[in-house]
């Protein structure tokens, strides 16, 4: 059910209302638009908690057929609907990572090539595969709040309402996945030196 234990601010306006409508009534086009606007979002938090590109994909069509599949519940107003898909991701995502432990890929996402020469680079690309790394080893509810803060780039009232938990718990688990992960590249500087 699209319905969500916390509710943002009334009147709140979801982005998407103008597909909310299509997508009650059983119109595919509203379903491409929505995964025109957000299929990328739902997979890069996907796979920035997984690792994984194929878990990923997995992962976004599980939320966009979620989405269909209840869209008739939805409550205009109750959030908006990129917040529950968030929600749903991140749900989906921690049980996959509850059953195994993550898998580590070779591929690194992409970033954007800001460097002049080669070997800027390459550490470019082995700083990104550390902090890939070292984001593997938090705690699954902090690699969440840190996938949904940094990468997703989410705000801090909807980041807390996606991870279903008060805005001051998502500001302590960020802080908290922070220091985590300073103390774990910390360490792999310590044995690399």
């Amino acid at each position: 059910m699209l319905n969500v234990a916390k509710k943002e601010p009334i009147g709140v306006t979801d982005p998407d209302a103008d597909l909310i409508f299509g997508l009650k009534a059983g119109d595919q086009r509203a379903l491409a638009g929505l995964m025109d606007r957000h299929m990328q979002k739902i997979h890069k938090q996907a796979f920035y908690m997984l690792g994984d590109q194929m878990a990923a994909e997995d992962v976004t069509q599980t939320v966009f057929l979620k989405t269909w599949e209840h869209i008739q519940d939805w409550e205009a107003g109750s959030a908006k609907l990129i917040t529950w898909m968030r929600r749903v991701t991140k749900n989906a995502c921690l049980d996959i990572l509850k059953k195994k432990k993550p898998i580590y890929t070779d591929t690194v996402p992409d970033m954007e090539d800001a460097s002049e020469s080669p070997f800027e680079n390459l550490s470019e690309v082995q700083r990104s595969e550390r902090i890939k790394a070292a984001l593997g080893q938090l705690p699954d509810n902090q690699r969440a709040a840190l996938t949904l803060s940094y990468y997703q780039g989410v705000s801090q009232r909807e980041g807390s309402s996606i991870m279903e938990i008060s805005e001051s718990a998502y500001e302590s688990l960020l802080v908290r996945a922070r220091k985590a992960l300073k103390v774990i590249l910390a360490d792999e500087k310590l044995l690399e030196g």
